[in-house]
């Protein structure tokens, strides 16, 4: 949408089939839409680990960006304040803070390249591989074993969870799979794999 106004609007629309559980404006203003007991249709279809319904297992919470924008400081303000109170209401670890691109990696984008993900690692709002890599992956059938163990979808397509994950985790980085890559997901399989089903946000 062109702003916050018509992300508002059209999140409101029932004929719209769209909606959010937040919006957040890059002033920092948060509009609860939808009670957080509810579900509310921010994901479509898609999957995280176990969980192949999103939309019904989430707290959906949308930024006013074009994605490709940075995301201004009272926005991030406001997000970081947000999720606090979210994951300590429900419970849910910061593993299971994911992007739409993670969940639909095959449809959608967002947030996009320039949501800072390490931010809300370093607060413990989200997580961010940590550098010590235990294992020595070799090859693409290691990453899509890895990935898919972290919580990307069996369904999904390789080429498509490279590139969700590569938005997240590494934007600017070329379009071949690498050793960086690699040392990334196996660090954060290892970490945090996925086992069961899970409430998100």
């Amino acid at each position: 949408m062109s702003g916050v106004t018509e992300a508002l609007e059209r999140l409101c629309c029932p004929t719209a089939e769209v909606s959010a559980h937040y919006l957040i404006s890059p002033f920092g203003q948060v509009f609860q839409l939808v009670d957080e007991e509810r579900r509310a249709w921010h994901a479509g279809a898609g999957a995280w680990g176990a969980c192949s319904d999103v939309n019904s297992r989430s707290i959906g919470v949308e930024l006013a960006n074009d994605g490709q924008t940075p995301f201004a400081a009272p926005q991030m303000d406001a997000l970081e304040e947000l999720l606090t109170g979210i994951l300590q209401r429900w419970k849910i670890p910061p593993e299971r803070v994911i992007a739409h691109a993670d969940m639909a990696p095959d449809r959608k984008s967002d947030p996009g390249p320039r949501f800072d993900w390490r931010r809300l690692a370093l607060v413990g709002l989200a997580v961010w591989p940590d550098g010590d890599n235990r294992t020595s992956p070799e090859n693409a059938c290691d990453f899509d074993l890895l990935a898919r163990a972290f919580g990307y979808s069996q369904a999904a397509e390789p080429a498509d969870i490279l590139a969700a994950f590569r938005m997240r985790f590494r934007p600017w980085a070329g379009h071949e799979l690498d050793a960086v890559d690699l040392a990334m997901i196996a660090n954060l399989a290892n970490r945090f794999p996925v086992d069961g089903p899970s409430d998100a946000v």
